[in-house]
């Protein structure tokens, strides 16, 4: 229901209305929430929906679906029977004085789909309750039924309808929380057989039935990527002699048609998500680890820029896009390629003498379009936090990843093919980053001035936030203070028009590298084909939806990014319920509105609510005990014990 109000708030075109969705058309229509003019289905001017946020007094806000504007007030009286959380369409009270208002006209249900419930004991009774708020679930389940689950059992629930779809397991088992995460949003490692099927039917590259592509097979392209990659999206070669890049990138729109079985369910996962032990693929394994890969030695389809640098300005000379065969040379993980600039690592044969060679001088330009962007552009020094776990779902360890020369060298030559790729067109799939409204710069200033940092402003937010990270740096709270000044940005989004990217200093940018587990760039190749081949027709079709698909990615990417963070969140608090009483090293990384910490000991990362103790200061060093873990919440409480005296 909720991919369905995105597309009735941008417009729906008939031809694209499915069979499931007909009938809530042709509801809205009697009831003249939407009209159609020019077979477009789009919402009257006068309704709205939205979710109902936060109810305090009778009151509330509606967070309206599918546009990027301000939230309607919906004042006592006009919440009808709605909830909090609930799906709504509201009517617009126009002509009101005041913040712009609503009323409630209709509840279509909730606007999480699916939630996860767990039994507990209350009142001495067994009782069904949300996991997160403890509140009752909704389900209708008799004494009777309860009775034959253990506490702590953990279900599936439709919100829709109020049923239980399936029996997770137990809270006590470190297994059920991958199961609770993916549970939450509907995410499955399982393909259905259609789309398997269909996956397993492609042949193996055969480059003569593809003569009309361009052959770079003697090209020597090699991959570079973590250690445990399976999916290789991207392989690059640099010509020195004609200071030429070559960026291919997996061709994965040759094998994924639109509205096949494998695009459906495509664009329903719409992105890849990254667990610790496993990831859940976009598309099937036999696509995304197999032939769409771009594994070594074996010809493999590809789309590939081709782009040409001025190595005085390091401006784009020309480029051009256009479908390949390649045949990888080599498979490096990061670490290799570290070793080989730091002199650690030699050619052991003639392909990668003629690698290493081109990797060489290839790095010293993408240190000079790195230093060039950072002209214009951020350089943000948050860590990204890797955690490793055992055979029963506990946490051996925590690391944080360093940006490494190789990662910085790959990282330069997809921006570079990304940025090309969003000048090719006016209306399509843009990756934007707006500016920070000021309003959240003056929040930034109040924060970083309870720390030491005054802020001198600058004529414009460039040399202002550059200030800023130079007096971070001095008190050694580099990472810590570029957090902050992200927070206090705006998210990056997909589009339909471009705006501009913030972080990255970029007029135009979009998503064109990583079609195996971004649904965003598969896009953008069907429309630069259609481009290429002049089909207007095609690029027309695969622009129809293109506002609500923007929409609907943006809002996948959260919800992937929400799995992957509540999974390391869920083993943090099992780490420390088995660690009650214990005392570790940590930071404080808030003070407002709750004291927050984050564990900078033998474990790093895991975030803690501080409600007892000693009061401390943000990013001040301290020490913590645990007290308590909320396993069903994935929620840590600690208190403050001393404090560290920082070394000079």
């Amino acid at each position: 229901m909720k991919s369905l109000l995105i597309k009735l708030t941008t417009g729906l075109s008939e031809q694209d209305v499915t069979s499931e969705e007909e009938e809530h058309i042709n509801d809205f229509l009697i009831k003249k929430y939407i009209t159609k003019k020019e077979n477009i289905y789009k919402f009257n001017s006068k309704y709205r929906a939205g979710t109902v946020g936060i109810i305090q007094h009778d009151t509330a806000y509606l967070n309206v679906i599918g546009e990027y504007v301000r939230d309607l007030f919906m004042g006592e009286g006009d919440l009808a029977n709605a909830k909090e959380g609930d799906l709504v369409i509201v009517q617009r009270l126009l002509g009101k004085r005041g913040t712009p208002s609503a009323k409630v006209v209709e509840v279509l249900g909730r606007a999480q789909t699916y939630s996860v419930a767990y039994i507990i004991s209350s009142d001495g009774r067994k009782s069904l309750v949300d996991l997160k708020t403890e509140y009752p679930t909704g389900v209708e389940i008799s004494q009777e039924e309860l009775d034959l689950y253990d506490y702590g059992d953990i279900f599936k629930i439709d919100n829709q309808n109020f049923t239980i779809m399936e029996h997770l397991g137990n809270i006590k088992d470190p297994l059920v929380d991958e199961k609770i995460v993916l549970a939450q949003f509907n995410k499955h490692d399982e393909f259905e057989p259609e789309v398997l099927k269909l996956a397993s039917s492609f042949e193996e590259v055969d480059a003569l039935k593809y003569s009309s592509r361009t052959d770079l097979r003697e090209l020597p392209f090699c991959t570079i990527d973590p250690v445990t990659a399976k999916d290789f999206d991207d392989a690059i070669y640099w010509d020195d002699k004609n200071s030429t890049l070559y960026v291919a990138i997996a061709d994965v729109s040759e094998y994924v048609t639109p509205f096949g079985a494998i695009d459906n369910e495509a664009i329903y996962r719409s992105f890849s998500i990254y667990l610790p032990h496993r990831s859940i693929p976009m598309l099937p394994r036999q696509l995304s680890e197999t032939l769409c890969s771009l594994q070594p030695h074996i010809d493999r389809l590809a789309y590939v820029f081709e782009i040409k640098l001025n190595l005085d300005s390091l401006e784009v000379v020309r480029s051009k896009v256009y479908e390949a065969i390649i045949h990888s040379q080599r498979r490096f993980n990061y670490e290799e390629i570290d070793d080989f600039l730091e002199g650690r690592l030699e050619a052991q044969n003639e392909s990668e003498k003629m690698i290493f060679e081109y990797i060489s001088k290839l790095k010293v330009i993408t240190d000079r379009l790195k230093e060039k962007r950072l002209e214009v552009g951020y350089n943000f020094r948050s860590n990204e936090l890797e955690m490793f776990i055992d055979e029963n779902s506990n946490i051996t360890h925590t690391t944080y990843a360093e940006e490494t020369p190789s990662h910085a060298l790959i990282e330069d030559c997809m921006l570079l093919a990304n940025k090309e790729a969003a000048k090719r067109f006016k209306k399509g799939i843009f990756r934007i980053h707006e500016p920070p409204t000021q309003a959240k710069l003056q929040n930034l200033y109040q924060e970083l001035a309870g720390i030491g940092i005054y802020v001198d402003i600058k004529a414009s937010i460039k040399d202002t936030i550059t200030q800023i990270q130079n007096q971070a740096e001095e008190m050694g709270l580099s990472s810590e203070v570029d957090t902050l000044i992200i927070q206090s940005q705006m998210q990056a989004r997909y589009a339909p028009f471009n705006v501009g990217h913030f972080g990255l200093g970029f007029d135009e940018y979009t998503h064109f590298t990583s079609p195996i587990r971004r649904y965003s760039d598969l896009i953008v190749h069907r429309l630069l084909k259609a481009i290429a081949r002049g089909d207007k027709e095609e690029s027309s079709y695969v622009l129809r939806n293109v506002e609500s698909l923007c929409m609907s990615v943006s809002e996948k990417e959260r919800e992937a990014s929400t799995v992957e963070n509540e999974f390391m969140a869920r083993k943090f608090t099992r780490w420390a319920n088995e660690n009650i009483g214990s005392v570790f090293k940590a930071r404080i990384t808030s003070t407002d509105p709750y004291l927050k910490a984050e564990l900078h000991d033998e474990i790093q990362g895991a975030r803690f609510l501080i409600n007892h103790g000693l009061d401390a200061q943000l990013f001040e060093d301290v020490k913590v005990r645990i007290d308590k873990a909320d396993i069903a919440k994935a929620k840590i409480y600690a208190s403050v014990i001393e404090r560290i005296e920082r070394e000079s």
